[in-house]
């Protein structure tokens, strides 16, 4: 019987589809129906691969009808091509079992990544209610795999005999890494087990979706409107220009929209003088998602919570956050709770010893209020200023965008890893403002593609990442097509792009992403690039971000934008005198969410309370960080990282990886900093092996011991602060 479904769906090429499509009508006469599938699949660009250099997406091809249809046929074409496998009567051998697993799900892999990818930076309602539909069905899918009995048994049979069958060291951590999937997945479940966890695993995925999505309704829909100019004193000309331009893409002309960006804090407080509308704005923002209406998620929290305890329990664990850690380098709860526990002390005191700095200026000023949350960015401004003669409106005209990433960000991956960048405009791109660079290898030789989507839209997703189009394989002769995606707000046309020196930083860590995808040289898709435990892939991200202030570095790119003028030193001394300011908010801010994340996520499924808003109060009291001044970075009803993206019971990974980002940091300025050597000896040992080995052993092996947290405190000024007390340790 002919087999219709692989013919159509198989990774081929457009000519090849089109006379299998034209034998199949004439010799079979086919329906009007399956005539018309064959047409629209044959000229569906995610079908077959991209024949752009380095299989680069069909951006000007790509429509939104095409990505159901192409998903869906992926779906199938994995199961066809899992099928003999898992049913095989050859005897089960790391070929015919666990590389024929990595050969599949080519063409589901294509369509999932470009539409998950498009739909996070340039989403509209259709793709919305793709990821929607979609996202229980690819939930169901994947479970169809990893519990199919058939197939871990063949896998489990060569995990019993691992160490017999002479594996060159990526192939047994592959095998290995295939079994903990398959278990975790629920492959050892009974039958009548595996059935709940499904209805789990879809319910799940719809709820992620829903959370996502409301967040960034919401986040459109709870802009701040002003009506008087006065209001605003206090805000730069660009400011002002931003907040005009938001009332006119909101159809609000006369009036001024300050819109939110996705964490607690918001730009403008630091500039606004009224205090009436900071209030304002920062209720606007900690009440988001909360509130009612229909995009309030505080049922989607406690659904999500349940069900994750729930699938917890099923898999044998105490609580979601103990399934999730024991998969990690932190590996268990108590080892992350004594991390955030011991860090919470000292931040919070130190965050109090910033806000009595501040009152002071306030009393001076017979201000006559408690600071506030909504005081603390335009406050602590002012003690820097007064501490350290430092205002950030002073750097931003040194930072124009394209010498941040041209002169910057490039110009340091010259100098350490020997990488030369050229700028294409012949490869299509999703949105006008994208940029595409062709980047070449230290021997001049084609290394990837670098796609930089960096201003802020309505369409796109809150926060800065990076993500992968096509991720680099031996086995397949793949190389990598890799993104940053960043939110600056875009200026005015004909007006210059000026970051602040956190947006600098931020560029500096998503590339450090990029470097990770690039660099990666894996024989097997399942280890490519930045496919690591969660608590480690900050990693080398972060310790890119040293790049930022490096002398040399920032010689090359802070230049004045009307005049080209150097950054003067004087102001270079500023910036770095003041890099310790405000670290007690900064990490009493991150450390609440973190511990919001671990309280929702080590709770057991009889444990879930039933008033969300009242439990995330008690949390913060219990860890004893629940200082008003200092909100959470994230309240947990747009906290998007836990109940959303992959970092549930995991937000505590940023500061985990710091700790290892800061003592890297030290041994390259021990070892003579910004060099070839130091680049190409981190590439080797660490970037290049993306998951193909254990982690931390990667970490143990470049620095040459355990990690120290000394590094980290000293970076953050907790060193000295009563009750930190840190020492030495993992």
């Amino acid at each position: 019987m002919l087999d219709v479904e692989r013919w159509t769906f198989s990774d081929k090429s457009q000519v090849l589809m089109r006379v299998l499509y034209s034998f199949a009508v004439c010799i079979f006469g086919l329906s009007a129906q399956i005539t018309a599938m064959f047409a629209a699949e044959s000229d569906n660009p995610l079908i077959n691969e991209s024949a752009l250099p380095y299989h680069y997406p069909d951006f000007d091809k790509l429509k939104d009808e095409n990505f159901v249809p192409a998903i869906e046929a992926g779906m199938r074409e994995q199961l066809n091509e899992i099928d003999p496998i898992a049913n095989s009567s050859e005897k089960p051998t790391f070929e015919n079992t666990i590389v024929a697993m990595e050969r599949t799900g080519r063409l589901l892999d294509r369509a999932q990544r470009t539409f998950s990818n498009l739909n996070a930076c340039d989403t509209n309602p259709t793709r919305q209610k793709i990821e929607k539909e979609t996202a229980p069905k690819l939930s169901a899918h994947r479970d169809a795999i990893f519990l199919n009995p058939k197939l871990f048994a063949r896998v489990q049979a060569l995990y019993d005999k691992r160490d017999s069958l002479g594996l060159d060291p990526e192939s047994a951590y592959l095998l290995e890494r295939y079994y903990k999937d398959f278990v975790r997945a629920g492959a050892k479940l009974s039958d009548a087990d595996k059935e709940k966890l499904k209805k789990v695993n879809a319910e799940l995925a719809t709820l992620q979706t829903d959370f996502e999505q409301n967040v960034l309704k919401e986040r459109n829909a709870s802009s701040v409107v002003v009506d008087k100019k006065e209001e605003l004193a206090g805000l730069t000309d660009d400011q002002m220009k931003s907040v005009i331009n938001a009332a006119k893409a909101e159809h609000k002309e006369g009036k001024f929209v300050i819109q939110l960006q996705n964490t607690t804090g918001q730009p403008l407080l630091g500039s606004l003088q009224d205090r009436h509308l900071r209030e304002r704005i920062m209720q606007a923002s900690l009440s988001r998602n909360s509130k009612g209406g229909e995009f309030d998620t505080r049922n989607i929290v406690l659904r999500t919570a349940q069900l994750r305890a729930e699938k917890a329990k099923l898999l044998g664990y105490d609580h979601w956050a103990a399934y999730q850690l024991e998969d990690q380098t932190a590996h268990d709860v108590p080892t992350v709770n004594k991390l955030l526990g011991d860090l919470a002390t000292p931040a919070v005191a130190n965050a109090k010893r910033e806000a009595a700095e501040q009152q002071k200026i306030v009393d001076q000023e017979k201000g006559e209020f408690q600071i506030a949350a909504h005081d603390w960015d335009f406050y602590s401004e002012k003690v820097r200023k007064a501490k350290y003669a430092f205002d950030e409106s002073e750097v931003r005209p040194y930072y124009e965008l394209n010498h941040v990433i041209v002169d910057g960000v490039f110009f340091a991956a010259n100098k350490e890893y020997g990488l030369t960048f050229k700028e294409r405009h012949d490869l299509p791109v999703y949105q006008p403002d994208v940029r595409v660079w062709e980047v070449f290898d230290r021997d001049g030789k084609p290394l990837a593609i670098f796609i930089g989507d960096y201003y802020a839209r309505a369409s796109k997703r809150g926060g800065a990442w990076m993500n992968a189009y096509v991720q680099q394989s031996d086995l397949f002769g793949t190389r990598p097509v890799v993104a940053n995606h960043l939110n600056i707000p875009k200026p005015p046309a004909g007006e210059p792009t000026l970051l602040t020196h956190d947006q600098v930083r931020t560029a500096f860590h998503e590339f450090g992403h990029a470097l990770h995808g690039m660099f990666s040289a894996v024989k097997y898709p399942r280890f490519s690039g930045t496919s690591v435990p969660r608590d480690f892939v900050e990693y080398p991200s972060q310790v890119n971000e040293m790049w930022a202030n490096w002398p040399e570095v920032l010689k090359n790119y802070a230049k004045h934008y009307k005049t080209g003028e150097p950054m003067p030193q004087a102001l270079v001394q500023k910036i770095e005198s003041s890099d310790k300011f405000n670290q007690g908010y900064k990490t009493t801010e991150y450390l609440t969410a973190s511990l919001l994340d671990q309280a929702w996520h080590q709770l057991s499924a009889n444990e879930i309370p039933k008033d969300a808003v009242a439990f995330e109060a008690e949390a913060l009291r219990k860890a004893h960080v629940d200082f008003a001044p200092v909100p959470p970075r994230y309240r947990s009803f747009y906290f998007s990282h836990a109940f959303a993206a992959g970092y549930s019971a995991g937000y505590y990974s940023y500061l985990w990886s710091e700790v290892l980002d800061a003592d890297t940091v030290e041994w390259i300025k021990e070892h003579g900093g910004l060099k070839r050597e130091n680049g190409d000896r981190f590439r080797a040992m660490l970037l290049s092996r993306g998951g193909s080995a254990d982690a931390l052993g990667l970490f143990k092996n470049f620095v040459g011991r355990d990690p120290y947290i000394e590094p980290l405190l000293k970076r953050r000024g907790l060193d000295s602060a009563p009750g930190s007390g840190a020492t030495k340790g993992e």
